[in-house]
């Protein structure tokens, strides 16, 4: 056939071209700051099988012709607040957190309810710190720490996996001139049996959610029918043990729930659903006298039944007491104050009272060099004679914004690379003024106390003018615009048709 034959000619006559030459890439260029081991003689992973733990790779020492590197551990109030103002002129910045954003804490309890939505409370480390998203020398890795060798000036890391079928962690280490530690603290359970089984606590995102779905779940379990009265009673007890401004705050916003929207929406079971607030001391300690009394009468007033007790055991269905009492539940809140995390302990670091990591008064760990450590993590030393401070979001947040504008001083004299910030003038120490503490107890009712100690004196309001200051101090201090705009919809929208009680 003539098609065929045409076909055929041309094909005899194509001539074969030179392969193109291969460009360097931006891609290219930033993998190039990595290294693995035995990458020579090593024959490359298959794609589809996943990495062996034994396998490692590397952060190589930044050279003379490179920006230093700043290593941040954690991505809370702290090393966030330090990301975004480092001079990101002078160095690299790394980030190592088994999350990829900062969380709003003291907005948090309100996700819970509907209030507002998660995504208002999350700040991308990337929008925080736009160079780790732009600059090739610096990154963010969604890895755990598991250890620091200062004298190597390492830190080594393995990457953080999800679920029963996710690939093997891959370990790997990070090579810093300026090691910040970040790492925060973790709920305490002061070694109570089932509370890490059967509680859930209230300092992240995803716990957020797990609160939510629960009490949802509880909600349209105790409308089915043969769910008999005591079982609808149990699953519809909500049970917050801790007293401070987070277990205060989440009380008032559930209570808060309940009367606007769980008795217009779940009329079958209104009289079934209530809280119960444990303390083993006073709530609210380090507020005022007055502010105390104020709030007790609010919470009483809103259906939260308060209950002295320390909490004995915990149980999937019930807490028992000191005293022996038996406090059936459906959903257990566990926000009983903070400590070091088993990492934090673990470092072969100077310890602060109380097991956190000692610093000095330029947020130093002493006889370390270059290592620093801000927020719930550390600690002073006892040798500063200084107290160690709360694990306050406004403590780590004064920390961090100090440390940065430190490190930018020692940048830009010279002493950014590793081992030669000896000589430089570190100026200043850190001094802490505690600006005041605020707490909402739902109904438009909050607690604003600005005095700078217990004992001190100063101002402190308490009703719907502190409501109003409180919603509009924390709008302000969110981080983005975005976030604002998020947060200002959500009360808004809030206010106007009520709680979004969806179970997604």
């Amino acid at each position: 056939m003539a098609w065929f034959r045409t076909l055929t000619r041309l094909s005899t006559t194509v001539k074969s071209f030179p392969p193109p030459p291969i460009r360097t890439t931006p891609v290219a260029t930033s993998l190039s700051y990595f290294t693995t081991v035995a990458a020579d003689s090593a024959p490359p992973p298959h794609p589809t099988l996943s990495p062996s733990p034994t396998h490692c790779g590397s952060l190589k020492p930044t050279t003379s012709g490179e920006k230093a590197r700043v290593v941040v551990l954690g991505s809370g109030w702290a090393g966030c607040r330090l990301m975004k103002g480092i001079d990101t002129t002078l160095y690299d910045v790394v980030c190592v957190s088994p999350r990829n954003h900062m969380v709003f804490t003291p907005l948090l309890a309100s996700t819970c309810v509907g209030t507002l939505e998660f995504r208002s409370v999350a700040e991308p480390v990337g929008r925080i710190q736009p160079a780790i998203s732009s600059e090739p020398g610096s990154y963010f890795f969604l890895s755990n720490c598991k250890g620091i060798d200062p004298h190597n000036h390492l830190v080594k890391c393995e990457t953080v996996t999800d679920g029963p079928n996710a690939v093997e962690p891959w370990k790997f280490t990070i090579a810093y001139d300026k090691l910040v530690i970040a790492l925060g603290a973790e709920a305490t359970t002061f070694g109570i049996q089932g509370v890490k089984e059967h509680a859930i606590f209230l300092r992240e995102v995803h716990q957020a959610q797990e609160i939510r779905r629960k009490l949802l779940l509880n909600l349209m379990l105790s409308d089915v029918p043969g769910t008999t009265e005591q079982e609808k009673s149990r699953l519809l007890h909500c049970v917050v043990v801790g007293g401070g401004p987070t277990g205060v705050e989440f009380s008032g916003e559930l209570s808060d729930f309940i009367m606007r929207d769980v008795r217009q929406r779940h009329a079958h079971v209104k009289d079934y659903i209530r809280v119960t607030l444990i303390e083993a001391n006073e709530i609210l300690s380090s507020f005022d006298d007055r502010l105390r009394q104020y709030a007790t009468k609010q919470l009483t007033k809103s259906g939260v039944r308060l209950v002295h007790g320390i909490v004995k055991d915990v149980e999937a269905d019930k807490i028992v007491l000191d005293n022996g009492t038996e406090v059936p539940y459906g959903l257990l809140v566990w926000s009983t104050g903070v400590g070091p995390s088993p990492l934090v302990k673990s470092l072969d670091l100077p310890k602060a009272p109380g097991g956190r990591i000692g610093i000095d008064e330029w947020l130093r760990v002493p006889n370390v060099p270059d290592v620093f450590a801000i927020g719930d993590c550390s600690g002073f030393v006892e040798s500063t004679g200084k107290p160690v401070l709360p694990a306050l979001a406004q403590v780590a947040e004064r920390q961090g914004k100090y440390l940065a504008s430190l490190l930018n001083r020692i940048g830009k004299a010279g002493g950014g690379r590793a081992n030669s910030g000896a000589e430089v003038d570190f100026g200043t120490p850190f001094v802490y003024k505690h600006l005041g503490s605020m707490a909402t107890l739902g109904r438009y009712k909050a607690l604003v106390d600005l005095r700078q100690s217990k004992e001190g004196k100063g101002i402190s309001l308490a009703g719907f003018v502190s409501w109003f200051i409180w919603r509009s101090a924390y709008l302000t201090r969110v981080i983005s615009w975005r976030n604002r705009f998020y947060v200002a919809v959500n009360w808004m929208t809030t206010m106007v048709f009520g709680r979004d009680i969806s179970r997604i």
